[in-house]
């Protein structure tokens, strides 16, 4: 195999593992899991993601938006969120909130300080879009 082979394989096995894997704001915020990335065959130029958050204890997300529509279903643990001009509220296994495109999520967070929380978040958006945009301050 010559080296042109060699730097192509690994950076083509470096994008898939960068596009499949887990990623953190920082070691003090969630971890996000991207299981499943599509494009949106029925409706170009948007992709369709299904991924994890897993919070520790105490652990919360930045304020933030997403440029697509969001549905969150809790898996473990408890989870306050306050989407736009709503109130806070504490959903529990089982339960789940839908964001429209745009919204500004500004609390998102473990409710518990000594327990893990887990969401299944399915998105559709552009195809260019980041799961997540951080809001100003």
């Amino acid at each position: 195999m010559n080296i042109q082979n060699v730097i192509a394989s690994t950076l083509v096995g470096l994008a898939l593992a960068l596009s499949t894997s887990a990623f953190a704001h920082d070691a003090t915020q969630e971890k996000i899991t991207i299981l499943q990335e599509h494009p949106a065959l029925n409706v170009p130029g948007k992709k369709v993601l299904m991924l994890t958050v897993d919070y520790l204890p105490g652990q919360e997300s930045i304020p933030h938006s997403h440029a697509g529509t969001t549905i969150a279903y809790v898996l473990e643990g408890a989870i306050i969120s306050k989407v736009n001009d709503g109130k806070e509220i504490t959903y529990t296994p089982g339960q789940s909130w839908y964001e429209p495109a745009g919204a500004k999520h500004e609390v998102s967070k473990n409710a518990s300080a000594t327990q893990p929380a887990k969401l299944l978040v399915y998105m559709v958006l552009d195809e260019k879009d980041p799961v997540l945009t951080p809001l100003a301050k």
